[in-house]
């Protein structure tokens, strides 16, 4: 028989037609269900399971290995694309910016950054012991690149916790103020951006923009302003031009974590009115500034508006990641970073008072504020079209600096 069925197997010609017998296919057929017979016997200690499952039940066993894959090649192309434009710069090309759509800016929106950046601060405040000061805060020194020896305090074991390490004094000669141009920075930091204000855009980063009511919102009761307000019929920049031939600038500089938390005042004016804009906390450093189109405006900021002697003049100081709290020293009824608040509201607060009819004068170089760590702030103001900055998009600058003159 199996003679037999062996030549049963055998290809041959019958007539010029190439044949098969059948006895193959029910071997095939029996071969088939004998394992899966064997596939439904119970087991036996010491016996192995017969699997014959499919290949893509195996990855669902498997997660982790997939994450990191699909994670590792997602950090290896954005590390790819990242090295691509550095050489595209080196070579002077201008590279476009890759904006973020509508729901990678939602999905980074839904992470509770406002919650992890108060857990941080309560965690900035907690005391360190005498023994675990120098060995934490050097950490921090080395990996941010702080110079401790322009600190009013260089001694580690004098900062009880990070928050005092982070809003450090320096020293008095550490910081001279520019007094021959009537602008200087005010702050340590990066200038990402500067220039004109047109059609009523800022540039965020170069080739990306914000809009500028959006970012200040409508303006101010008219009895908080020192000048009349243009008609509701023009732009929202011309509404902030108060003179005629005069031009409206801005001026965008990033602290960096490792730079002086403190901002001072850039120039001598009066400051009439604040207006608190709870948000976000999404990070502000250039990269990010270049992917989401009007980051600042969907983060927290703290705007003082009032005028100098060419008119406009408003600083702006935007929170970020681990940066929920935005002190302004004159202003105790402020309080950012709340754990509840309304999207999209506002909070004003008007310095001219039936007391103080022109509002809180600071001098240029003046004190005026602090972040807990690094982050953004953004001059908006009004001056004569011979106004010039000196400056380069990318440098580094310090407090008292000279931004422009006339």
């Amino acid at each position: 028989m199996a003679a037999s069925g062996g030549r049963a197997c055998v290809r041959s010609l019958r007539g010029g037609v190439l044949w098969r017998s059948s006895p193959c296919h029910y071997e095939s057929t029996a071969t088939r269900h004998f394992l899966g017979t064997l596939q439904k016997l119970p087991l036996q200690a010491g016996v192995r399971n017969f699997h014959t499952a499919p290949v893509r039940s195996l990855f669902l066993l498997r997660p982790v290995p997939i994450l990191l894959a699909t994670g590792g090649g997602y950090a290896g192309y954005r590390q790819y694309e990242k090295y691509r434009e550095r050489k595209l710069e080196k070579l002077g090309l201008e590279i476009p910016p890759k904006l973020a759509s509508h729901w990678e800016v939602s999905l980074y929106k839904s992470v509770p950054t406002r919650l992890l950046s108060r857990a941080c601060g309560r965690l900035n405040q907690v005391e360190l012991p005498y023994w675990l000061r120098r060995p934490v805060y050097s950490l921090y020194i080395w990996t941010f690149g702080v110079n401790m020896t322009e600190a009013a305090v260089e001694d580690l074991h004098h900062y009880r916790n990070l928050s005092e390490f982070f809003r450090r004094k320096l020293k008095p000669q550490a910081r001279p103020v520019c007094g021959l141009h009537c602008v200087t920075s005010p702050s340590d930091g990066k200038i990402l951006t500067f220039g004109q204000v047109k059609n009523s855009e800022v540039e965020q980063v170069k080739g990306v923009t914000y809009s500028l009511e959006s970012f200040l919102g409508p303006r101010a009761n008219t009895e908080d302003l020192p000048f009349p307000p243009a008609s509701s019929s023009d732009s929202f920049r011309n509404q902030l031009v108060t003179r005629e031939g005069n031009e409206l600038y801005h001026c965008v500089i990033y602290l960096a974590p490792g730079d002086y938390h403190c901002f001072h005042s850039p120039t001598d004016w009066t400051i009439s009115h604040r207006r608190h804009f709870p948000g976000s906390l999404m990070s502000v450093n250039p990269g990010m500034a270049r992917w989401i189109k009007e980051l600042f405006c969907h983060n927290e900021r703290v705007v003082l508006t009032g005028d100098w002697k060419h008119g406009f003049f408003s600083l702006t100081a935007v929170g970020a990641t681990n940066v929920g709290s935005i002190r302004i020293h004159f202003d105790r009824d402020l309080h950012t970073n709340s754990p509840r608040y309304s999207k999209g509201s506002y909070n004003d607060l008007s310095f001219v008072t039936h007391a103080n009819k022109e509002g809180i004068p600071m001098r240029k170089g003046e004190p005026l504020g602090e972040f807990n760590l690094g982050s953004t702030i953004v001059l908006i103001f009004e001056a004569p079209k011979d106004f010039n900055f000196r400056l380069k998009a990318g440098q580094k600058i310090r407090f008292g600096e000279a931004l422009g003159s006339l």
